[in-house]
């Protein structure tokens, strides 16, 4: 982009190399928490996988009752599913808020003694998934703001800040080129009317 080399130009870039100085403390900060939150996200991601490892291990001894014909599904419903919105580093994101159960056994003397511990382990295993699957939705919101916010702060540092600073230093050298020619032409009208004068 081609810039004037005019004063009011001059004070139009040192303006915007303010602006940008001025911002980029900022887009760095969030740059900095974001990526504290993705690293938090993780091995929070982590946590909840080796949770469900460590359950499923858990249940392998008694696994094969599931074989059984139950119809487990028909057993529990989800009564009441709240996800809850908060801000993390500005954005919104989604998180459970509340799980809620409802078991349908009718009789306890029809249903096999494990049905109990079976609905149990069923409510935890859709917990586990559900926190999970929501924590996943995060970490994709937060990486994509990180990503967003990177391109920022490479923008201001390696682009928008070195142009203003090269523009700055171009127009300077052209008005302080412009001055010395201004003050030489100046001396040379005085010594030629001064020629003249004495000429005369």
């Amino acid at each position: 982009m081609k810039i004037k080399l005019t004063k009011s130009e001059l004070k139009t870039q040192r303006f915007e190399l303010q602006r940008y100085q001025r911002f980029l403390p900022t887009l760095q900060l969030k740059k900095q928490q974001l990526q504290g939150q993705v690293e938090r996200g993780r091995e929070q991601l982590q946590d909840l996988e080796r949770q469900k490892r460590d359950f499923e291990e858990r249940l392998e001894s008694w696994i094969a009752l599931f074989a059984e014909d139950q119809e487990l599904e028909s057993l529990l419903q989800v009564r009441e599913l709240a996800i809850q919105e908060h801000n993390v580093v500005g954005l919104r994101i989604r998180g459970l808020d509340r799980l809620e159960f409802e078991e349908n056994t009718q009789d306890v003397f029809q249903t096999p003694p494990w049905i109990d511990e079976a609905l149990e382990a069923l409510k935890t295993a859709v917990r586990l998934e559900l926190q999970k699957r929501l924590l996943r939705l995060e970490l994709d919101v937060l990486h994509l703001e990180l990503r967003k916010t990177n391109q920022r702060v490479n923008l201001f540092e390696k682009v928008k800040i070195p142009e203003c600073r090269e523009n700055i230093r171009t127009i300077q050298i052209a008005l302080g080129d412009l001055q010395t020619m201004a003050v030489a032409r100046a001396k040379l009208a005085k010594a030629k009317m001064q020629e003249r004068s004495s000429g005369a």
